[in-house]
């Protein structure tokens, strides 16, 4: 029984026009050990379950950033200790010597931005290729699906044709979307919104409509709960469900099948994975101020955070630092 990844595992013939393809949806891309829609909405930071190696995860790469959170695995206790403590000083931006959960919430914001901003950069010249500042549909086309548009008889017996065949409409219909004045010319902020659509207001039905799409295995327009259950586990052996899947169908029952009918619609598929009163940024802060303040008044000072330094850097993975690599720029 394993959980189901993600991620498609093409031929290597195909492994660098994957790259081009794949790469740039990051946020698209789910957990490997367990599918997720939506950013976490956190329980009651009271009830929430003592912390494990996938959350500590999640709490360094919301604090720093995926980027960011590799390198601090690579560094010893006292280094991401050292580290760290500047951080705090920039967080901490009246200067007062504590940090607040507003603070936090807004370096966690930033560091978003900052993620998204340079994941656009890195992949922005491999789609302008007349080099104008703008990419086109067509660049974008060619760049990722032009060796299998010049080539198709390679691909017409093969899953890869299928996938292709599925994608390319689904991301000519995403471009369209992005591209607010249909020039069929994308600007930086219209390929921003191109790749990272969960970020704009004015995306939030095509991000509905794939994750209909992804799930709805028999087209029929709804999601049922055999459906949901199979979008994050899957059973390699007729054993029985484990805990945390019983419960994801007690959810499903309870919280995501709002008019009780046994499926899901697109606006039921909206609330679940675009919660409107749900920040993710005022939660993560709200967790970390709650797990870190050992006095309980609410705010931080850099000495709870060193005392808690683990769960803003650390991870397990690396046993809280194996010294990997030397020489580190100062962040």
């Amino acid at each position: 029984m394993a959980r189901g990844g993600r991620g498609r595992r093409l031929g290597f013939a195909l492994g660098l026009l994957l790259a081009l393809v794949l790469a740039p949806r990051v946020l698209r891309a789910k957990p490997t050990v367990r599918k997720e829609r939506v950013v976490r909405p956190d329980s009651e930071l009271g009830e929430r379950p003592p912390e494990d190696n996938q959350s500590f995860q999640y709490d360094h790469e919301a604090f720093l950033g995926k980027e960011d959170s590799k390198t601090f695995d690579q560094l010893t206790p006292d280094e991401s200790k050292e580290r760290l403590g500047k951080i705090v000083d920039r967080i901490d931006s009246d200067g007062d010597g504590f940090v607040t959960t507003e603070e936090l919430k807004t370096w966690i914001k930033r560091v978003q931005k900052r993620y998204i901003f340079d994941n656009v950069a890195k992949v922005w010249k491999d789609y302008d290729r007349d080099k104008d500042d703008k990419i086109s549909w067509e660049e974008y086309k060619q760049a990722t699906y032009g060796y299998y548009l010049g080539n198709p008889a390679e691909f017409h017996d093969s899953s890869d044709h299928h996938t292709f065949k599925k994608m390319l409409p689904r991301d000519e219909r995403r471009f369209k979307a992005a591209d607010l004045d249909g020039d069929l010319t994308a600007t930086r902020e219209e390929f921003t919104a191109f790749l990272h659509p969960e970020e704009f207001e004015h995306m939030k039905e095509i991000v509905v409509l794939e994750t209909l799409e992804d799930i709805d295995k028999n087209g029929d327009g709804f999601v049922d709960q055999d459906e949901y259950i199979v979008d994050m586990f899957s059973h390699e052996e007729n054993g029985p469900e484990p805990d945390w899947v019983l419960s994801e169908r007690e959810q499903f029952n309870e919280f995501r099948d709002l008019n009780k009918d046994g499926k899901l619609d697109k606006d039921e598929i909206r609330h679940w994975i675009l919660p409107q009163d749900y920040d993710h940024a005022q939660a993560e802060a709200r967790h970390l101020v709650y797990e870190s303040d050992k006095n309980k008044d609410e705010k931080l000072t850099k000495e709870e955070i060193l005392e808690n330094w683990n769960m803003f850097v650390g991870s397990q993975a690396t046993n809280y630092g194996e010294d990997l690599t030397k020489n580190h720029d100062e962040l």
